[in-house]
């Protein structure tokens, strides 16, 4: 292509659809595909096309600063520096068409022991890597990440969102090794923010869901048990694992399992099947969701989505799943934030 040619025309969109660009240089998802193992682990911006592609308030050119400057010593060079980029390229909910370039550096980043950023760097993967759905707690949206059907989505710049998530979800699937190793850190946030991303990832989806039954199986932070019984539904959602239902319905029918596991079991159950909640079903809701179980489970990615400001999203989510204007039940629950939103998490 020309140099006139690797710039985004806008106009060309309008005229002959987002599709002009499949398969060209400007195509994300051939370029994340095409960085190589030694650019993405010698963090080689340079070889990277940053310019060609936009996010909220501009040219890609200067996101390799916020980039670097995340691998600061300095904690708070490196937290600020995660926040403009996070603001730019993942803004009001919209991934930005440079945002899944990121994706291989900040897992590299996450993997690091000696950075400080690895949570966030963590959350931003996540983040671009599925299409908001921020507040809709429904059976539809809660573990839909975004799938090719889906109806064409543009960024600010009019590029397509569709395109720029399955980039970051392609970036996840080639550099999974990182992630699945993240799910045995020591810090129990990078743990839960790894299952989150795994469970975005675009393929490798039985080596991932059998990495995380396994964590599963160990893991004794009540908050990641709910947090992986959602990743592995979500992954089994996109993939279309038959079995996942069965699993899930084992879960959340099985007296011996933790509350926590039980009530995200229900909550992937409803997300998987288009069956009508059974009565069992509910007879569980109401026998294990307390506000006590509402402030564990505020801060489960998936359900911080759909109240991110006031720690309601267990309440929500139910309402919402069951087409709830008014809630009969779980009295305590509903009644909105009881001050724990600055607990601290573990």
């Amino acid at each position: 292509m020309t140099s006139e040619e690797l710039a985004f025309d806008l106009e060309r969109v309008r005229v002959h659809g987002i599709e002009v660009y499949e398969g060209t240089a400007l195509d994300v998802r051939m370029v994340v595909a095409g960085l190589s193992r030694d650019v993405k682990d010698g963090f080689f911006f340079g070889e990277v096309p940053w310019g060609r592609f936009s996010h909220a308030y501009g040219s890609g050119e200067n996101v390799p600063h916020h980039l670097e400057r995340m691998r600061s010593a300095d904690p708070t060079v490196a937290r600020r520096a995660g926040a403009s980029l996070g603001n730019s390229i993942c803004h009001q909910g919209t991934t930005e068409s440079v945002a899944s370039l990121t994706v291989p550096f900040l897992l590299r980043i996450a993997a690091d022991p000696a950075m400080h950023e690895r949570v966030n760097a963590l959350v931003l993967v996540a983040a671009v890597a599925c299409r908001n759905h921020w507040g809709d707690g429904s059976r539809a949206a809660l573990l839909r990440v975004a799938d090719a059907d889906d109806d064409l989505h543009l960024d600010g710049s009019g590029y397509a969102q569709n395109w720029s998530v399955r980039a970051a979800r392609d970036a996840i699937a080639a550099d999974a090794h990182i992630p699945l190793a993240l799910l045995d850190d020591p810090d129990p946030r990078v743990r839960e923010e790894a299952a989150c991303v795994l469970a975005a990832a675009s393929a490798r989806a039985w080596e991932i869901s059998a990495a995380l039954h396994e964590r599963l199986r160990i893991e004794e932070h009540p908050r990641l048990r709910a947090g992986l019984v959602l990743a592995i539904a979500q992954l089994a959602r996109e993939h279309r694992h038959e079995d996942a239902a069965g699993f899930t319905r084992a879960c959340w029918s099985d007296p011996e399992r933790p509350a926590e596991v039980r009530v995200a079991a229900a909550l992937g159950w409803l997300c998987l099947v288009d069956d009508p909640p059974p009565e069992d079903l509910r007879a569980v809701l109401d026998d294990t969701v307390t506000d006590e179980l509402g402030r564990l489970m505020a801060e489960v990615p998936w359900l911080r989505q759909v109240d991110p400001y006031f720690g309601a999203g267990l309440a929500h989510t139910l309402n919402q799943m069951f087409d709830l204007v008014e809630p009969p039940t779980f009295p305590d629950l509903w009644g909105g934030p009881k001050g724990f939103a600055d607990d601290p998490p573990f």
